[in-house]
C-alpha cells in the first residue's frame, strides 16, 4: 500500500476509534450544494460526513476492529461519525432523504453492533439523550414535589384560618 493510502488509513482508523458509531449512505445523486447543506445539518448534530474509498474504509475498519465490511461496500459512500448520539445524526440524515429523497441509509455500527436501514430509522425517532434525561428527572422530581405539597398543606390550611380569625377579630 501506497504512503498516502496508509496515511488515509490511519486517519480512519482514529475516527472510527473515537466515534461510538458509523452510519454508512450511499451519496449518488447529491450534488455539491446538497452535500454541503448535507455537512452543515451533520455538523450541528455533532457529527460529520465523509466521502471515502470503499477499499480503503474496508481496511480501517478491519484494523480498527470494528467489523469485517467484506462485500458490503459498493457504490458511491460517505460515512457519519461522531462523538455524540448516534439518534441526533440518524435524525439529520431522515430528515435530509426526506427533503432531497437523497442518501440512502445503508447501514451502521454502533458499539461493534451492526444496524440495518430499519433500525436505523428506528433510532432516528426516538427524542434526543437530552429530551429523554428531562423526561427522567421530570418523573423522578414529580413524587418529592407531591409529598413537598402534601406535607405543606395542613400548615398552609392552619395559616388560613389564624388569618381568618384575626381579620374577624379585627
Amino acid at each position: 500500500m501506497r504512503a498516502e493510502k496508509k496515511y488515509i488509513t490511519k486517519e480512519y482508523v482514529a475516527r472510527l476509534n473515537d466515534s461510538p458509531f458509523f452510519l454508512v449512505v450511499d451519496y449518488k445523486g447529491l450534488t455539491v450544494g446538497q452535500f454541503t447543506e448535507l455537512r452543515k445539518r451533520l455538523t450541528r448534530a455533532g457529527s460529520e460526513v465523509h466521502v471515502v474509498k470503499n477499499s480503503i474504509f474496508r481496511i480501517a475498519a478491519k484494523e480498527a476492529g470494528v467489523a469485517d465490511l467484506s462485500g458490503t461496500l459498493a457504490g458511491q459512500l460517505a460515512v457519519v461519525t461522531g462523538r455524540r448520539d448516534v439518534s441526533v445524526a440518524a435524525k439529520a440524515l431522515k430528515t435530509f432523504q426526506s427533503e432531497f429523497e437523497k442518501p440512502r441509509l445503508k447501514f451502521g455500527y454502533l458499539n461493534n453492533q451492526r444496524l440495518e436501514t430499519a433500525e436505523l430509522m428506528a433510532l432516528a425517532d426516538l427524542p434526543s439523550i437530552e429530551v429523554l434525561r428531562g423526561k427522567l428527572l421530570g418523573l423522578l422530581q414529580a413524587p418529592a414535589a407531591q409529598l413537598a405539597r402534601l406535607l405543606n398543606t395542613p400548615a398552609t390550611q392552619l395559616a388560613r384560618v389564624l388569618q381568618a380569625r384575626i381579620d374577624k377579630g379585627a
